[in-house]
C-alpha cells in the first residue's frame, strides 16, 4: 500500500503508518530497527532496492531522507515536507517513509526524522553516496547507534579512509571494509591451516580501491609484517600472497567470483569468492551494532602507508603497477606487532588474524 502526502508533518506521517498497516490487516509492529537513508534524488532508488532486500532477513522501518535546498533564494526560503508511505509488499517485510525536505527545512532533517524512530530499537544511519566529514558529529549521524558510510563512492576514496580514521567514533563502520569480510575469513583460515612464520605480504587490486588498502592495512596490523600494494586491473581486489617459511600462500580471484587458493604442500582448491551486492552487505552490518573494534584499529593503523605517487600514475595510464608502496607497521605499533617483527610464530599469527574476522570481528568483502 502506498500513500501519497504532500506539504506534511511527521504527526501525520505516523497517522498514516497506521493507517496503511490497519488497511492491510497487520496493525502489529515487528520490525526490529531503524534503518535511516541519507541520499540524493539520483542514488535513492538503488539505496532503497538494497534496504528493502536487506529488510528480509532484518525487518525494519526504512527512512529515505531526500534533501532539496532548491538552489533560488526563493526555493531556500521555503520549508516544506512530502512524504510517500509504504506498507505491506511495497516496502518488504518492514515498511518505508520517502521523506523530501524542501528549502530551509533541509537543513534540519533530524527535527523530522526523530518523531519517525521505532521506540526503544536501535537506530541505523546510512550514507550510500559520500557522507559528512565526522559521521557522529553530523546531527543526523547523532541518532544512530552505528554509522554506515562507503568510501568507494567518495571522488578520492583513499583520502576518505584517511578521514575517517581522523573522525573515528565507536559504531561508525565502512562498506568498503564489509566488502572484504570473505577474504579475512578465507585467509584466517589458511593460516589456522599452515602454522609457518609469515614474513611479509603483497596484495593485488585495482587502484583507487577502499577494500584493497583496508585489507593491506588490516594484515599489516594483524600479523605485524610489510605488506606490498601492486596495482592491478582488477575487478576490485584480485590476490594476496603471503610469504611463509614453508612457501608461499596464495588466494587468487581473477575474475570477481571464483578464487584459488593454493597452499605449500597442499592441493590447490577453488573457493566461491563472489563480488555481493550492497543489499548483502547492508544485512552484514545490520547484523552487529556494538562498535567494530577490528575496523578501527585497522583504519587508524595507517592509510598513509599505500597508493605512492607512482603507483597513481601508472594506474591512470592503465599500466598495472611495478612500484608499490608498503603498509609496515607504524611507530606506533603495539606490543604484540613488535613482537611478531621479531619472529612470533604462525599459530599466534593465524590466533590473530581469526580474531578479527566473522561477522562479530567485521570483515569486508570483495
Amino acid at each position: 500500500m502506498k500513500i501519497d502526502l504532500t506539504d506534511t508533518t511527521s504527526s501525520r506521517i505516523n497517522a498514516g503508518l497506521i493507517q496503511a498497516r490497519r488497511a492491510i490487516g497487520t496493525p502489529a509492529v515487528g520490525m526490529v530497527l531503524t534503518l535511516v537513508i541519507v541520499t540524493d534524488e539520483g542514488s535513492a532508488y538503488d539505496a532503497l532496492k538494497a534496504a528493502t532486500e536487506a529488510s528480509k532477513e532484518h525487518p525494519s522501518r526504512i527512512l529515505v531522507v531526500i534533501k532539496r535546498p532548491g538552489r533560488s533564494p526563493r526555493d531556500r526560503a521555503l520549508a516544506r515536507l512530502d512524504a510517500e508511505v509504504l506498507v505491506g509488499s511495497e516496502a518488504g517485510t518492514g515498511e518505508t517513509v520517502v521523506l523530501r525536505l524542501h528549502g530551509e527545512l533541509a537543513q534540519h532533517a533530524e527535527s523530522v526524522v526523530l518523531p519517525l524512530l521505532l521506540p526503544d530499537a536501535p537506530v541505523v544511519v546510512w550514507w550510500p553516496e559520500a557522507g559528512p566529514e565526522n559521521l557522529a558529529a553530523d546531527p543526523l549521524g547523532r541518532l544512530g547507534q552505528r554509522r554506515i558510510s562507503d568510501a568507494a563512492s567518495a571522488e578520492d576514496p583513499v583520502a576518505s579512509l584517511g578521514l575517517r580514521a581522523e573522525t573515528y567514533a565507536p559504531g561508525d563502520t565502512d562498506l568498503a571494509w564489509t566488502r572484504i569480510t570473505p577474504w579475512r575469513s578465507m585467509l584466517a583460515a589458511a593460516l589456522d591451516q599452515k602454522h609457518s612464520t609469515i614474513s611479509s605480504a603483497v596484495v593485488e587490486g585495482e587502484a583507487y580501491n577502499p577494500s584493497t588498502e583496508l585489507l593491506a592495512l588490516w594484515l599489516a596490523d594483524r600479523l605485524g609484517v610489510p605488506v606490498e600494494r601492486k596495482i592491478s586491473r582488477g575487478p576490485g581486489i584480485t590476490a594476496v600472497h603471503l610469504a611463509s617459511a614453508d612457501g608461499e600462500i596464495c588466494l587468487d580471484r581473477p575474475d570477481g567470483a571464483l578464487a584459488e587458493l593454493a597452499m605449500p604442500g597442499q592441493p590447490d582448491r577453488h573457493v566461491a569468492l563472489k563480488r555481493r551486492e550492497t543489499s548483502e552487505l547492508i544485512a552484514e552490518e545490520l547484523r552487529r551494532l556494538d562498535p567494530d573494534d577490528i575496523y578501527r584499529s585497522t583504519v587508524q593503523f595507517g592509510v598513509k602507508h599505500l597508493i605512492p605517487e607512482s603507483g597513481k600514475a601508472a594506474a591512470a595510464e592503465g599500466e598495472p603497477s611495478r612500484g608499490a608502496s608498503k603498509a609496515t607497521p607504524s611507530r606506533k605499533a603495539s606490543p604484540e606487532q613488535k613482537e611478531a617483527q621479531a619472529g612470533k610464530t604462525a599459530a599466534t599469527q593465524a590466533q590473530k588474524a581469526a580474531s578479527g574476522t566473522g561477522s562479530a570481528g567485521k570483515a569486508s568483502s570483495k
